[in-house]
């Protein structure tokens, strides 16, 4: 109860009451006191003055009983009664002549005052720290000398500090009472508002905002009672929202066809969709951790600790094979409010279809390639046995010529579709272990004489030597070289220059092949390696072209891990760059 803001402030009007009442009462007995003092010296002074002490020391000189007669008729004057008297005293021995009190030594003959008048001076100082207040005179008669000596026991004084701090004691305490009373009342103003903003703010919590608090002031308490009716609004409307959307996401992750999983920066499970759950058969998922599941029971290949805290790791894409699902798996990593790592999500597409369709296309392909060399092959034979055998005239000819230039090119087609279909199963290459240096070398020499031919200028540059020897294909890394520098070849004006520069860097091989050509628009770039596709028809099939070329120097490279790129500028060349990682051979297999 006593904890609370509103007996804090009544404690407060309490203290600060009786720090007021104190301050003053202290004041007010040093003031009495001080004043005493005061009042007691100038009585003193008042009364002993020059002329006064030589009266008495005049006419002490004829009769002692003079001193005793004068002082006894001011008795009244130097305030004389129970609290205060006067002795005189032989200054010689400091004996007791006479005195105004019944006791005579009732005094202490230590006293810096009236040791100072044995001395020959007036003791006249006040000390607070002193029992007593005193006043001391010598007077000198003759050769007698007396020395009169007041003494005030301060009892009177005593008595009036008492009662000054009974008066000052009763008034403190009416003054706690009167503060109690008002500091009660008073803090009820200010606690009752936060009072009731409090439990607002408790039922808020609860996830109760309809209600609304009364505003009855215009003070800061009115202005911050507003202030939260407000905000009661609003977060009950970004609350609404929240829910609305917590609700939307709910209802597409249990919907979705795609399996999702989140996981925390320590591998446990953070949420898993009803799909996830069925694709891999999962009734207790919160018992699985990110490593031992994806790579000790799937074989994935991927590390928690990988993709946390290496930057190239953020984002990875895995296929995976289930007993009767083919999933393309995604991880990347997510963020929380703040921009610290989270976990990662896994979205799982299940390409199960796609795969059957994808490799009854590429079933398909093959048998139609494989069933179409035949017919071609004799469709030619019969067309050149037929030229053979008729007469020197020209449209016959035309004819027949024509049908042979097409037959060659449907079978360059039906070969390409081959080399495609083969390259799409990367267990089929022949790999072995050969010279890259060796294998430019041969290329660039043998269509350098089909550069001349045009006018060209092919060179090689190998600006980095290779290191030892690269394992890879060497029949369809050597179909890959002809393909480029051919392409660069055919689409140079004559008088082009065609420039090869090859290399190793650590543990990468480049090739680049950089020509004066016609060029490429930039919108068909990104289309360059997809089969059929020609930035220009009419052209490609003038110059032989299938349309496939380019996308057979995809699959190649792709096939042993590498990269290539295009980058062109219409009527000012092309650059073709080719990247191989060079593996040993356990690894290449991997």
């Amino acid at each position: 109860m006593f904890k609370g803001l509103q007996w804090k402030m009544v404690t407060i009007f309490v203290l600060l009451v009786l720090a007021i009442m104190s301050i003053a009462g202290t004041f007010l007995i040093l003031s009495v006191t001080e004043s005493y003092y005061q009042m007691f010296a100038e009585e003193m002074n008042s009364i002993f003055t020059e002329s006064f002490t030589e009266q008495l020391e005049n006419g002490s000189k004829q009769d002692e009983a003079y001193i005793k007669n004068v002082l006894s008729a001011f008795t009244a004057r130097m305030g004389i009664d129970s609290y205060r008297n006067y002795y005189i005293l032989s200054a010689q021995d400091g004996s007791v002549i006479d005195s105004s009190a019944d006791v005579t030594d009732n005094f202490s003959k230590e006293s810096a005052n009236l040791i100072t008048a044995l001395s020959g001076s007036v003791g006249s100082e006040v000390s607070p720290q002193s029992s007593v207040m005193d006043y001391a005179v010598p007077i000198s008669a003759g050769d007698r000398s007396y020395v009169v000596y007041i003494v005030d026991t301060k009892e009177e004084l005593t008595m009036i500090i008492q009662r000054i701090f009974s008066i000052i004691l009763q008034a403190i305490l009416l003054g706690i009472a009167i503060s109690l009373v008002m500091g009660y009342f008073l803090s009820r103003t200010i606690t009752t508002p936060i009072s009731n903003l409090t439990k607002k703010a408790k039922r808020m919590a609860e996830g109760e905002f309809e209600s609304k608090i009364e505003v009855k002031s215009e003070d800061e308490i009115g202005t911050l009672t507003e202030t939260f009716n407000d905000m009661s609004t609003k977060l009950q409307t970004a609350m609404l929202e929240m829910s609305t959307e917590k609700n939307k996401v709910e209802a597409i992750l249990l919907n979705m066809t795609d399996g999702v999983m989140a996981f925390d920066t320590a591998g446990g499970v953070i949420h898993i969709n009803p799909t996830a759950r069925k694709m891999f058969g999962l009734s207790n998922a919160e018992d699985i951790t990110f490593d031992s599941f994806f790579n000790d029971t799937y074989h994935a290949e991927i590390h928690l600790g990988d993709m946390l805290y290496l930057e190239d790791n953020r984002f990875v894409e895995r296929d995976m094979e289930l007993n009767h699902l083919s999933l393309k798996a995604s991880f990347v990593v997510f963020e929380d409010e703040l921009d610290n790592t989270g976990g990662v999500l896994v979205v799982l597409h299940d390409v199960t279809k796609q795969q059957k369709l994808e490799n009854s296309r590429r079933e398909f392909v093959a048998n139609v390639s494989h069933e179409l060399r035949t017919p071609l092959t004799t469709i030619k034979s019969y067309a050149e046995t037929i030229l053979d055998m008729i007469d020197n005239t020209e449209v016959p000819s035309t004819f027949i010529n024509t049908i042979l230039n097409e037959t060659d090119r449907m079978t360059r087609l039906v070969k390409d579709l081959l080399v495609l279909s083969s390259l799409e199963q990367s267990d089929q290459l022949n790999k072995s272990e050969f010279s890259m240096h060796s294998l430019v070398s041969d290329v660039v020499d043998t269509l350098e004489l089909v550069a001349k031919e045009q006018g060209h200028r092919l060179s090689l540059n190998i600006t980095e030597p290779f290191e030892g020897l690269f394992y890879g294909d060497r029949d369809r890394l050597e179909q890959l070289l002809y393909n480029i520098i051919s392409n660069s070849i055919k689409y140079t004006p004559n008088g082009g220059k065609i420039t090869v520069t090859a290399g190793q860097q650590y543990n990468k091989v480049y090739i680049k092949v950089k020509d004066t050509g016609i060029g490429i628009p930039e919108k068909d770039l990104g289309r360059l390696f997809e089969r059929f596709y020609r930035v220009d028809k009419a052209r490609s099939r003038e110059k032989g072209g299938t349309g496939l070329g380019l996308a057979i120097s995809k699959g190649i490279v792709d096939n042993h891990g590498g990269t290539i790129s295009v980058q062109s500028e219409v009527n000012k060349g092309t650059e073709v760059t080719i990247t191989l990682p060079v593996l040993p051979p356990e690894s290449s297999d991997v």
